[in-house]
C-alpha cells in the first residue's frame, strides 16, 4: 500500500489516480469531509491513522517548513520503507530552508526528493480575470521560468515511489523557459478566443497573494518571478532521463485545461 499525503491538491489528486489505476492499493489523506478519490482507494484524515499496512509514503506540506522527525518516525515503526518528498527548487537556490529535506534524509527509510520550479497550474490563479473580462492580470511579464506540468511531477513522483532505488535528488522543470505574456498567449490560443495580458506592479501582486499565503512567502514567491536565479530559469534533464520522454509545455497544459477558463 502506498500513502499519499496533500491528496487533493495540484500533485496529491492526480498521483492518487495514478498508482490507482496502476493497480496499486492506495490510502489518501484528505481532511476534507468528502474527498474526491478514485473507488477502492481508503481516505484517511490523519497522517497517523493512514501509515498501518504502507510501504511507502508520499510527502506534500504545503506552505509549511517544520521538521518531520515525529512523523517519519512513526511512519518507520508502522512498517513504511520508502518516502518520496515533494520538495521545492528554491531549496537548492537558498529560498527555502532544507528543514523537511533534513528531516527525510535522516529518518532511515529509503528516500528521495522532488525539487520542482514554478508550477504550470499557477495559472489557474487567473482563471476568474479570464472567465469573466478574457484578461491575465499578473507582475514580471516579460520574465520567464521553466514552469513544469503538475502530470509531470505526478509520474516522476509514482516512479519513485515504486523504485527501490535510494538518495536520488531530481530538479523538476518544463522543456522551456516561457513568460506570464506568452503564457497569456498559450491560454488565448487554446481558448481560441484573445486573451489580453495585463501589467501588475510588485506591490499589486504582493498585496493579492497575502490574501492566501504568509507575507514572507508572498515576499520569495515574487522573488522568484521577479528576480530568478540563472538556475531557476535553466531547463532541468531530470524529467526526461526519467520518463524517457520530454518534459510537457505549458501549451499542452493550457490545451487540456482550457475549460476552467470558459
Amino acid at each position: 500500500m502506498i500513502t499519499v499525503m496533500g491528496a487533493t491538491g495540484n500533485v496529491g489528486r492526480p498521483l492518487v489516480q495514478a498508482l490507482a489505476e496502476a493497480g496499486e492499493q492506495v490510502t489518501a489523506i484528505s481532511r476534507q469531509k468528502t474527498a474526491d478519490v478514485p473507488a477502492g482507494v481508503r481516505v484517511a484524515r490523519d497522517a497517523e491513522s493512514a501509515l498501518d499496512g504502507a510501504k511507502a509514503l508520499f510527502l506534500m506540506v504545503p506552505g509549511g517548513f517544520a521538521p518531520l522527525d515525529d512523523l517519519l518516525a512513526a511512519a518507520r515503526s508502522s512498517g513504511v520503507g520508502r518516502v518520496v518528498l515533494l520538495s521545492s527548487q528554491g531549496v537548492a537556490t537558498g529560498r527555502h530552508p532544507a528543514v523537511l529535506e533534513d528531516s527525510v534524509r535522516a529518518s532511515g527509510l529509503k528516500w528521495t526528493i522532488l525539487r520542482p520550479g514554478a508550477f504550470a497550474s499557477n495559472a489557474f490563479q487567473w482563471t476568474e480575470s479570464v472567465r469573466t473580462a478574457r484578461r491575465v492580470v499578473a507582475p514580471f511579464g516579460d520574465v520567464a521560468l521553466p514552469v513544469i506540468d503538475p502530470e509531470d511531477i505526478v509520474a516522476v513522483a509514482a516512479s519513485a515511489l515504486l523504485s527501490d532505488r535510494s538518495g536520488d535528488v531530481h530538479e523538476l522543470t518544463g522543456p522551456a523557459a516561457i513568460t506570464p505574456r506568452h503564457q497569456a498567449a498559450a491560454i488565448s490560443e487554446a481558448l481560441g478566443e484573445q486573451v489580453t495580458f495585463v501589467p501588475q506592479t510588485r506591490e499589486e501582486a504582493q498585496a493579492a497573494m497575502m490574501a492566501f499565503m504568509p507575507p514572507e512567502v508572498a515576499n520569495v514567491t515574487l522573488n522568484i518571478l521577479g528576480a530568478p536565479t540563472p538556475r531557476e530559469q535553466q531547463v532541468s534533464p531530470d524529467v526526461a532521463q526519467i520518463l524517457g520522454r520530454p518534459p510537457r509545455p505549458f501549451t499542452a497544459w493550457a490545451t487540456r485545461n482550457a475549460g476552467a477558463f470558459k
